[in-house]
């Protein structure tokens, strides 16, 4: 149990690319709140094929939990499909921004 434990607290990181309905609906915004709160550090940006994508540090467990709003969106969004590709943590980044 104890290893679970601490696993779950591990510092991980993520790429995560949304597509759908996802730029112009105040999404990357929506990422940067849910991030900050979760005290994970990184970026939202648009990509130039409509998608977004995000890149996030911090306790596995507080990404996950992004990842499961990112499945959900801002009210205007429709998200079609959310991939996530796990990494060690590169601690490059100290805050959670919009990246343009």
């Amino acid at each position: 149990m104890q290893d679970e434990m601490s696993h779950a607290e591990d510092i991980s990181s993520a790429t995560i690319l949304v597509k759908g309905k996802v730029q112009g609906v105040y999404f990357r915004r929506f990422t940067v709140e849910r991030a900050q709160k979760l005290n994970l550090a990184g970026f939202a940006q648009n990509l130039p094929d409509g998608r977004v994508r995000v890149f996030a540090e911090g306790k596995a467990t507080s990404i996950q939990k992004l990842i499961d709003f990112l499945h959900i969106g801002p009210a205007l969004a429709d998200v079609e499909n959310v991939s996530v590709e796990w990494a060690e943590p590169t601690s490059e980044y100290s805050d959670f921004s919009i990246k343009r």
